[in-house]
């Protein structure tokens, strides 16, 4: 077998397994009439998020669940986020605002930022959603409308990006990609095995009895991938917990700028990948062979007039158009594929340099080791 014929049939390979493995990427239920209405809290954290306020309490204010409270924490913003949140509450009484106490020793901010709000939370689920999500006005009762149907005692998915800058376009939407690639979703979605779990902190719906079972977020208080971490504890208790696509009802502006898209990555990705140099070796050797050598044979057969060695890389263009169709990104950034990669190569060299030079992460104001 040439080399040329082995790169084809990898490329191949995956698009034949991610078409497959999507197939357990449950949507979420479009049905909005439920049996029982169980008091859902939603929970929001919030530092200096000024610029999200607006956006978010137009979404909120619009959500249509009859039993709902919603719990707003500022975390010690300097931004004005507090007196916005007060004053875009003060007509709706499903809303409290509150204010965060003194970061402990050893917790993660935002990690003490939700403690806080499910000690103050009255309802049987817990939703914990991002400042700068954006979710559709039904998205609790199809949340837990396809909890019920799937038997799920928590749900969570990674929404829909619409960025707005060139590092974000190419980084945020791959944790689609990613999770589609590596994680085998029929045993993850139908099992409890806690090796084969991912989650994403913007949208994360909970039973009120799965999360004190596993202590809450007390159990995870230190880790930079809390979401993760929630995740794997309620499987090792023996509760359910799936992934769903949640991209057509929740939508989240991540990042605001390119610096802030590479802080974010850097902090996350060494220890998403639980900081071990042999998986960020792995992952460097395997987009190598399948996203960068195809980039490479392509431009040899332009060059060479040799056309057949492009479908290696149409194939990889195939693969990512197919992740974007089904998480309503734009199609064109399937033919950048190869620059996203090179980016994600090098920002988890980067966030594995900082864990290995025994320096902090550093993330809105705050340092992590």
């Amino acid at each position: 077998m040439s080399f040329f014929t082995f790169v084809l049939l990898l490329t191949i390979l995956i698009n034949l397994w991610t078409l497959a493995n999507s197939l357990f990427l449950f949507p979420l239920s479009k049905n909005t009439t439920l049996k029982h209405n169980p008091a859902v809290s939603l929970l929001v954290p919030l530092r200096n998020e000024a610029d999200n306020v607006h956006g978010l309490m137009y979404s909120l204010q619009a959500l249509s669940y009859p039993h709902l409270e919603v719990l707003l924490l500022d975390d010690h913003s300097d931004d004005g986020t507090y007196e916005m949140l007060l004053e875009r509450s003060r007509d709706d009484a499903r809303f409290r605002v509150l204010q965060g106490k003194e970061l402990p020793e050893g917790w993660n901010g935002k990690v003490h930022a939700c403690h806080q709000l499910s000690e103050a939370a009255t309802g049987e689920y817990f939703l914990f959603l991002d400042a700068d999500a954006r979710v559709s006005p039904t998205v609790i009762e199809q949340t837990l409308s396809t909890m019920e149907k799937k038997k799920a005692s928590m749900l969570s998915g990674f929404p829909n990006y619409p960025n707005n800058h060139f590092l974000s376009h190419m980084l945020v939407p791959l944790q689609h990609m990613v999770v589609l690639l590596h994680l085998p979703l029929f045993v993850a979605n139908k099992t409890t095995k806690p090796l084969f779990t991912a989650a994403c902190g913007i949208f994360i719906m909970i039973e009120k009895e799965a999360y004190n079972a596993i202590g809450g977020h007390a159990s995870v208080k230190g880790s930079l991938v809390e979401d993760v971490h929630i995740a794997r504890e309620v499987k090792k208790h023996g509760y359910k917990m799936i992934l769903a696509n949640i991209t057509s009802t929740t939508l989240s502006y991540m990042y605001d700028s390119s610096r802030e898209t590479w802080a974010g990555f850097k902090k996350n990705l060494y220890t998403g990948i639980g900081r071990s140099t042999l998986m960020v070796a792995f992952l460097t050797l395997f987009y190598t062979v399948i996203f960068l050598l195809p980039a490479f044979l392509a431009v040899f057969g332009i060059v060479s007039g040799d056309l057949t060695l492009l479908l290696p890389y149409l194939m990889t263009v195939t693969f990512k158009m197919y992740v974007d169709i089904l998480t309503g990104h734009p199609l064109w950034l399937s033919f950048l594929l190869p620059i996203a990669v090179l980016l994600l190569i090098g920002i988890m060299m980067a966030s594995m340099l900082v864990h290995k030079r025994g320096k902090s992460y550093q993330w809105k104001g705050r340092s992590y080791q």
